[in-house]
């Protein structure tokens, strides 16, 4: 790919011209071709997004085929219900003239739509696009991203700008996460106490879906629903605690150790579940439907005397046999309305049949594994957002990379692609859009472009360049940024602890703790430091950069150390700077010792360069001193870790030994 334009996702091939197709008020749009509700809707609304992108009014009236600017031309309209598989290439030809994007499907000509608004720059004539010729198409048909509203409610008006940003990286599928222990977030007009009483009264109508539905399609975004069956299930059984496996009382929201489990062993279980399903499946047009099934608790079947006696008696062999008997039951009865059945990697059992599509939360083994018996899969181990890792690890992993590798080309097809996952215990909708971009973007790539497309410094450069123009569709992972600082110092002046948050990121891998609200608290307010700081450091990532250039050169680049230099004295007089704010606020106060370890390393840092530089050893004390002031820093404080501790510990370690 060339390195001057900043595609993301990579395009599947794409040839260079010379020239530019300058962009001005003039420009104009003309649609051919089959007709599409979705392409009625989806021009005007791309020229709204570059008129908003360049902050010219644009014409939104369609032209002659013959004077326009961009020609649009769609091959046939698209199915009425979205499928998986659907054709979504598409060809872009610029030239100085004009541009003609054409495409077999209106899912291709989305998608182009969206690669042309990258292409837009600013430049000596004027806002222009480069001459070039892209040929696209995605390298997986099912490109996911999971949001959980069920362990903190996310309004719609969220979700809609979530779908924008899905649709500007061409992912195709939103897994809506709708019920848990915590929250049922669907209105059922059948049977109306799961949204009264399993939802503390957040939850979403059944029209404000519709519509919903209708944003997405429009968007080319498939909308899959998950209820969480038999395990994850405390706001079901709130409302009908007939259900459940133990009696109750249960209560619905934000508690420790209240995990309940579906009793698969009564006829009642799956009469309400057909009377709840055929509603739903009435509501979601998608030929997809997930149940969950992932992490049942044995507790409850284990103690019930009565639930044992039916594994015997059936002559099962424990509760796997039990939950694989319990979704053969729900196989037929999402069969009947219509749909196929998805779940997590531990409905896979010899009993289930090969229509089941199977989610990996486990790894590319067990993606492995399923194709091997034959079942469809997608893979999530490895996009877990939550889990606060870099870009860069996401984009690592490949979904037929590992075990996946050496399946042969039939097992191949049956893995779809994969799903990215927000899960909510620590998001809020104030929140939400900084943990999922721009890290989504990086993996959207992955499930879209050639495989051979790996190359973290590339998608880095590209990922920052994405990031900006997100925040024109109203994504607040920016904005929201300064807000949320000012917030925690109760104060306009924000350098000092912009610093400090800059330096450090949340603690990875579920190692955040949290005390579970006590009544009459319903949840954990999330508006600390580690709620605003971002997944990854921009400026921890970079300082990583400098040091290595430095050790690289043989500690001869001067520049580097200046840079070096820049950041370490800055980070230095940071403490002293930000600690009347520390003073003031109740909200900073848990951050002070890592604070004071910025300015303890920056000082460690600065003695390091000095010594390299002079070639003077310093005392071995001064050395274990320090490097034991790395590994403090790099320990959870307040839910936060220094990022830069790890290039300071590189640059003590490079000095002279005596």
């Amino acid at each position: 790919m060339p390195s001057t334009l900043n595609l993301m996702p990579v395009p599947a091939n794409i040839q260079p011209g010379t020239g530019q197709l300058v962009i001005d008020q003039l420009f104009t749009v003309a649609v051919g071709g089959a007709k599409d509700a979705r392409l009625d809707r989806g021009v005007p609304r791309f020229l709204d997004e570059l008129s908003r992108q360049t902050g010219m009014p644009l014409n939104n009236q369609l032209a002659d085929s013959a004077k326009a600017t961009l020609l649009i031309r769609c091959e046939s309209g698209g199915r009425k219900v979205q499928e998986l598989g659907e054709d979504e290439s598409y060809t872009l030809e610029v030239s100085p003239a004009r541009a003609t994007l054409t495409a077999p499907n209106p899912l291709g000509l989305l998608h182009g739509l969206q690669t042309f608004l990258q292409l837009v720059e600013p430049t000596p004539a004027g806002f222009a696009v480069p001459v070039v010729t892209i040929k696209d198409e995605p390298r997986f048909a099912w490109r996911g991203l999971l949001i959980d509203v069920s362990r903190h409610f996310i309004p719609l008006a969220v979700l809609k700008r979530n779908l924008d940003g899905m649709a500007a990286v061409k992912m195709n599928v939103l897994h809506w996460h709708l019920s848990d222990d915590e929250g049922f977030r669907v209105e059922s007009k059948r049977l109306p106490k799961l949204h009264e009483l399993g939802s503390e009264g957040q939850y979403y109508t059944q029209a404000e879906i519709r519509d919903f539905l209708a944003y997405a399609r429009d968007r080319g975004i498939r909308v899959v629903p998950e209820f969480d069956m038999p395990g994850h299930s405390r706001s079901w059984v709130a409302a009908y605690p007939e259900l459940a496996s133990l009696p109750g009382p249960y209560k619905a929201g934000r508690m420790a150790n209240a995990d309940t489990v579906m009793d698969p062993t009564r006829d009642g279980t799956y009469k309400f579940l057909d009377k709840f399903i055929g509603e739903m499946a009435a509501l979601f047009p998608d030929a997809y439907f997930h149940i969950g099934g992932d992490e049942v608790n044995n507790k409850p079947w284990d103690s019930s005397p009565k639930i044992q006696e039916f594994i015997r008696a059936r002559g099962m062999k424990n509760n796997r046999d039990l939950q694989a008997y319990f979704n053969q039951r729900l196989l037929k009865i999402v069969g009947k309305h219509g749909k196929i059945m998805m779940g997590w990697d531990e409905v896979l059992h010899p009993d289930l049949p090969k229509t089941v599509l199977v989610q990996s939360w486990r790894g590319q083994e067990s993606l492995a594994a399923a194709a091997r018996q034959g079942y469809r899969g997608l893979l999530s181990f490895g996009y877990y957002l939550d889990l606060m890792w870099p870009a860069s690890r996401h984009y690592a992993v490949d979904p037929m990379a590992g075990a996946a590798a050496s399946l042969s080309p039939e097992e191949a097809k049956r893995i779809l692609g994969g799903e990215a996952c927000m899960w909510a215990e620590y998001i809020t909708p104030e929140t939400i859009d900084s943990r999922v971009w721009p890290r989504l973007a990086a993996i959207g790539e992955r499930f879209w472009s050639p495989q051979a497309v790996k190359d973290p410094g590339s998608m880095y450069q590209r990922l920052d360049e994405v990031s900006w123009r997100l925040g024109w569709l109203g994504l607040t992972h920016e904005s929201n940024y300064v807000p949320m600082l000012r917030r925690l110092a109760g104060a306009e002046d924000i350098r000092a602890l912009r610093i400090l948050a800059e330096a450090v990121e949340p603690t990875k891998d579920y190692t955040r703790s949290e005390v579970f609200p006590q009544p009459p608290v319903k949840s954990v307010s999330l508006n600390r430091l580690v709620d605003a700081a971002r997944p990854e450091s921009a400026v921890a990532h970079r300082f990583a950069e400098l040091v290595e250039k430095y050790i690289q050169s043989g500690y001869q680049d001067s520049a580097a150390e200046g840079q070096m230099r820049s950041w370490l004295v800055r980070w230095q007089g940071n403490h002293a700077n930000l600690n009347p704010l520390l003073e003031r606020s109740f909200l900073l106060a848990e951050d002070e010792p890592l604070s004071e370890d910025l300015a303890t390393l920056a000082t460690a840092g600065l003695q390091a360069l000095d010594s390299i530089g002079r070639k003077q050893t310093l005392p071995e004390a001064w050395r274990t001193e320090q490097l034991a002031v790395v590994e403090r820093a790099m320990k959870p404080r307040a839910n936060l870790l220094v990022m830069v501790a790890p290039s300071i510990q590189k640059l003590i370690e490079a000095t002279p030994r005596p």
